[in-house]
């Protein structure tokens, strides 16, 4: 028997939010998750990449600066992780749904999205070349998921009034 998932409060300038992060189904991806809010890696970051009824993007060091041309190409201090695809544990990339980004095979670092619609076709079990592993959802606060997701955007998809990650903690 495994450790209970722990639940994460995401504290954000739009409200706040928590997810239960599965590190018992997936160690690698949630664990690396864990480990760097921790660190307290997340705290002061913005969101960098914003698309209405798709997903709120998350977690380029390089964010810090929400004007920054880098965010968005930042990784983890630890590097890249392994692609997590387990075979008996198939959760889909649902509203809610805490998923690792990435740039392709064994890419995944310390950028993750919140998906605000179905996007299936980003399953790693689906066909098709996206790959990205969901390892937590929101159990509360989807209203502000929803207004990080509605809020007004420009050309790059970067939020016009930053949005930004005060903290993240467990407990």
């Amino acid at each position: 028997m495994g450790m209970a998932n722990p639940s994460v409060t995401f504290e954000t300038t739009l409200g706040k939010f928590e997810a239960d992060v599965f590190v018992d189904e997936m160690p690698i991806t949630g664990g690396n998750f864990v480990r760097l809010v921790a660190d307290g890696f997340y705290d002061g970051l913005h969101f960098h990449r914003v698309i209405a009824n798709f997903m709120n993007q998350f977690g380029c060091p390089h964010s810090k600066d929400p004007n920054s041309a880098r965010a968005g190409t930042g990784d983890s201090p630890y590097g890249a992780i392994a692609d997590e695809h387990p075979a008996e544990f198939r959760l889909s990339n649902e509203p809610g749904t805490l998923s690792m980004a990435n740039s392709g095979p064994d890419s995944g670092s310390s950028q993750f999205f919140i998906n605000t619609a179905n996007n299936g076709f980003l399953d790693y079990f689906s066909p098709g070349q996206s790959k990205h592993p969901v390892f937590g959802k929101v159990t509360s606060g989807m209203d502000v998921v929803t207004a990080i997701n509605n809020t007004p955007t420009d050309g790059n998809d970067r939020p016009k009034t930053p949005v930004q990650m005060i903290s993240v903690t467990m407990g």
